[in-house]
C-alpha cells in the first residue's frame, strides 16, 4: 500500500459579527496536510455503512493516527464528509462520502 495521495483535514471556524458592515466576516478554514492511501470503498463496505450503493464514496487509511478535531476533508478540488471511522493501534481509517 502506497501513502501517497495528499489528504487535507479541514476545520471551520466561523466569521464573527462585523458591527461596521452589519455582517458576518468570511469563515475560516484551517488545513492540516496528510498523506495517506485512497481507494473506492468497496462493496461490501458500502452495504455495511450506508445500506445501498454510492457513488462517489471513499476509504481513507491514514498510517498513524490523526487526533486533531476537523470538520470535513480536501482530497484535490473536492470536499468529503466523513460518515465512518475506525481507530486501530496504529492506523485509523475513514469512510467518506462527497459533499455536494
Amino acid at each position: 500500500m502506497r501513502f501517497d495521495t495528499p489528504v487535507f483535514f479541514q476545520s471551520i471556524t466561523p466569521g464573527i459579527y462585523n458591527p461596521t458592515t452589519g455582517n458576518y466576516d468570511q469563515d475560516k478554514v484551517g488545513e492540516d496536510k496528510v498523506f495517506s492511501n485512497v481507494t473506492d470503498a468497496g462493496v461490501e463496505t458500502l452495504k455495511l455503512v450506508y445500506g445501498e450503493i454510492r457513488q462517489g464514496a471513499l476509504t481513507i487509511r491514514l498510517q498513524n493516527h490523526y487526533d486533531e478535531t476537523f470538520d470535513r476533508i480536501r482530497i484535490g478540488k473536492k470536499l468529503y464528509h466523513v460518515d465512518y471511522s475506525r481507530t486501530f493501534r496504529t492506523k485509523s481509517v475513514y469512510v467518506v462520502s462527497e459533499v455536494q
